[in-house]
């Protein structure tokens, strides 16, 4: 483990399994211009949603002590997959703050009318104890129905959000939970709100979508507290680098990330 650099303002480290975790950069972007922000995506081992929690807490401790090595004095986990088997671990280990993601399930419970929540998440999200547990404590007396969808992220990492594939995975990983009635639609994964155009025009009318990337940004916020403004910087240095294949990175960036601005890299970590 290596210890991160003492730092005079915050930087904010951020790391997903590939581009998906972009969804929150862009959330964290908008309060916090004045922050600098680092990003990695772990797209050489996407997904990790059908990866061992073994595997997914070895990658993203490795991607933290790089992270923090390079100055984060923060790490942001936007990975719902990352969070359910390694944010404890990490919490553990490292004397910075750690902001993880978790599936939106409590505010779907309170928005749900007939009792009934779908959520489109990972397999490693779903089957995690701490999914289950989220389910328990927030969500008493509600339906909540699960349902992975790897190919969202597939789409995603390779940047195919529009046109008839894309559009019939949407309404087939939706299907079974409006048939089963769910009035509520949870994004269990931060690579899914960039399919969020698909999923809105599948919906029928009345039925909810949370997304969690707006609050997991109000969380950053919160922690940082009065060093939120402690770098008046205006366009503070966003670095975005991938361990994956960057003209894939240079390809997809313009077009997830448009009105940011960015330096491009790729990770050494093998």
């Amino acid at each position: 483990m290596i210890p991160p650099r003492p730092a005079s303002s915050p930087s904010i480290g951020m790391l997903d399994s590939g581009v998906g975790g972009w969804s929150v950069l862009i959330e964290v972007d908008r309060l916090l211009p004045q922050v600098p922000i680092h990003y990695v995506g772990d797209s050489s081992w996407c997904p990790y949603g059908t990866k061992s929690p073994e595997q997914i807490c070895e990658r993203v401790f490795a991607l933290t002590d790089y992270l923090l090595a390079e100055g984060a004095t923060m790490i942001v986990v936007a990975c719902n997959s990352a969070t359910i088997h390694a944010v404890g671990a990490l919490r553990a280990a490292y004397p910075v703050p750690i902001v993880g993601m978790e599936p939106g399930v409590k505010p779907a419970a309170e928005l749900t009318v007939r009792g009934i929540v779908g959520v489109l998440a990972t397999e490693a999200s779903i089957a995690g104890e701490k999914f289950h547990q989220l389910v328990h404590n927030h969500a008493a007396g509600v339906r909540v129905i699960t349902r992975p969808c790897p190919r969202f992220v597939e789409l995603v990492e390779e940047g195919q959000l529009e046109g008839s594939e894309a559009e019939a995975a949407v309404a087939e990983a939706l299907e079974p939970l409006l048939e089963a009635g769910a009035d509520v639609i949870v994004l269990g994964c931060t690579h899914y709100p960039f399919l969020r155009h698909l999923i809105e025009a599948t919906l029928p009318a009345g039925v909810r979508l949370v997304d969690t990337g707006p609050a997991v940004a109000r969380r950053v916020v919160q922690v940082l507290g009065e060093n939120a403004s402690g770098n008046e910087v205006p366009g503070a240095i966003r670095r975005v680098e991938t361990t994956g294949d960057y003209e894939r990175l240079l390809s997809l960036a313009p077009r997830l990330l448009p009105n940011l601005s960015f330096t491009l890299g790729v990770c050494g970590i093998a």
